[in-house]
């Protein structure tokens, strides 16, 4: 039998020990069946879309396991966590993108002001204000938001514990998802026809698309705005042909198939498909995965299109499979995430990046008239599956283009997760830890020396 001073000991240790152990459990996600490592600070750290559920291609479903449908979804691998902190004067700092934000609103400006008036902006004694990028501005979007029928039954798409956030003004006429935030990166063609355009994100429906900076009335259109400073490197690519038919991102840490899918397939089809890849050990490698949606965003190149340099919204060192477009027109194409889009009454929606036009319908006269009505490079989503005859004048009140057999893009690497089942939503990290030890091991230290010098 222990002696009583050494069993008080014990006991301490056991539960120091314990402490330790069930905050380390905490701290790894559940079903965690591999790790791939990042190495090194990377200028261009593309953050996790904060999606956490599965879905197949209409409701929430539990995680899939790899021999059934719907297996490899973003859900399942879960790459750098966002993390935010308030500095409590009116910003907030991106932890894990090193990006520093305006944590306010304010009022609607015109694109021309919201530039302007960076260069005079003071905030918590920073005067080096930006109007952010479109890669800038995309980084914070989080896809557990959802777009339902009213306000109300909406989630928006930026974490609101840390960002202040605010729906369109109904009682001025606009509608509730009118929550346009700008960015500083003009659409190098034009929309609708000949209308000058900047790239803004919706954190109100969960899309990036060009927005003509004037309204059919000349007046001007106003938008959000939310200004950054500090990591002017971020969303700079720095691309490496490995000559071995794949591409790697210095900047994120990711690689990329260089050729993509070739043929167009629903959304199932295009998740099963990077799983075949992986059973041939496509290009050498069995671990490609379906690009989430900030992922697939990050190597669009915002200075090409097919109007203006005859190609796709992406470096030339990749390939892009050409495409006959709606109109007839040589185009380039529309490419599955696995980011499921909660837009809507359900979950049958997935989350596409037009490399290509984004074309929609508009009704003129009694006629339908197809423009790029959102710019290459916005992202928009497509139903996961059906028959894009079923549209013959897109959905939405721009007409959106669906054509739900889209193409894919492979990629693997970076620092990633592969879960089997919903991740612990509050690990604790390695400071928290300490915390709840310290204080454990040194109550019972102090029992036991208080029993030692009763003896």
């Amino acid at each position: 039998m222990y002696k009583k001073p050494h069993l008080i000991l014990l006991c301490s240790l056991i539960l120091l020990s314990t402490s330790f152990g069930i905050s380390a459990e905490t701290e790894q996600y559940t079903g965690m069946s591999s790790i791939i490592a990042q190495t090194g600070e990377l200028p261009y750290t593309i953050v996790d879309t904060g999606q956490t559920e599965c879905y197949d291609d209409s409701i929430e479903t539990s995680y899939p396991s790899e021999d059934q449908p719907f297996y490899g979804q973003d859900a399942q691998y879960q790459t750098v966590v966002m993390e935010y902190q308030d500095n409590e004067d009116g910003t907030v700092t991106d932890l894990k993108t090193g990006l520093m934000w305006q944590k306010s609103v304010g009022v609607k400006m015109a694109f021309d002001d919201a530039i302007d008036n960076a260069d005079t902006y003071d905030l918590a004694g920073y005067t080096d204000w930006r109007l952010p990028t479109i890669k800038e501005l995309y980084s914070l979007i989080n896809f557990d938001g959802k777009t339902g029928m009213s306000a109300a039954e909406s989630i928006p798409y930026i974490n609101t514990d840390y960002f202040d956030f605010e729906y369109g003004d109904e009682s001025a006429g606009e509608r509730f998802i009118d929550a346009q935030w700008c960015s500083s990166t003009e659409y190098v063609s034009t929309t609708m026809g000949g209308d000058h355009t900047v790239f803004g994100v919706n954190f109100a429906d969960g899309r990036i698309k060009g927005y003509g900076t004037s309204k059919p009335d000349d007046s001007e259109k106003t938008f959000f705005v939310r200004y950054v400073r500090e990591n002017a490197d971020y969303g700079i690519n720095d691309f490496t042909d490995n000559v071995d038919g794949t591409i790697s991102d210095v900047a994120t840490g990711l690689m990329w198939s260089k050729n993509d899918s070739v043929v167009g397939m629903n959304w199932e089809e295009a998740l099963a498909y990077a799983q075949q890849m992986n059973t041939e050990n496509y290009l050498g490698y069995n671990d490609w995965r379906l690009p989430n949606a900030k992922e697939l965003q990050s190597i669009v190149d915002y200075s090409r299109s097919p109007d203006t340099t005859d190609s796709a919204a992406i470096d030339p060192m990749f390939y892009c499979t050409p495409i006959t477009d709606e109109g007839g027109n040589e185009n380039y194409g529309f490419y599955w995430t696995g980011t499921t889009h909660l837009d809507g009454l359900d979950a049958s929606g997935a989350v596409y990046v037009a490399f290509g036009e984004a074309l929609g319908w508009i009704e003129i006269g009694g006629e339908y008239v197809l423009y790029d009505v959102h710019g290459a490079g916005s992202q928009r989503s497509d139903p996961k599956s059906g028959e894009a005859s079923d549209y013959p004048y897109g959905f939405g009140p721009q007409g959106d283009v669906r054509r739900i057999d889209n193409l894919v893009r492979l990629v693997r690497g970076g620092t990633v997760q592969l879960l089997t089942e919903e991740p612990n939503p509050d690990p604790l990290d390695i400071s928290t830890l300490i915390l709840l030890a310290i204080p454990t091991s040194l109550v019972l230290l102090g029992a036991t020396v208080y029993y030692l010098r009763r003896k």
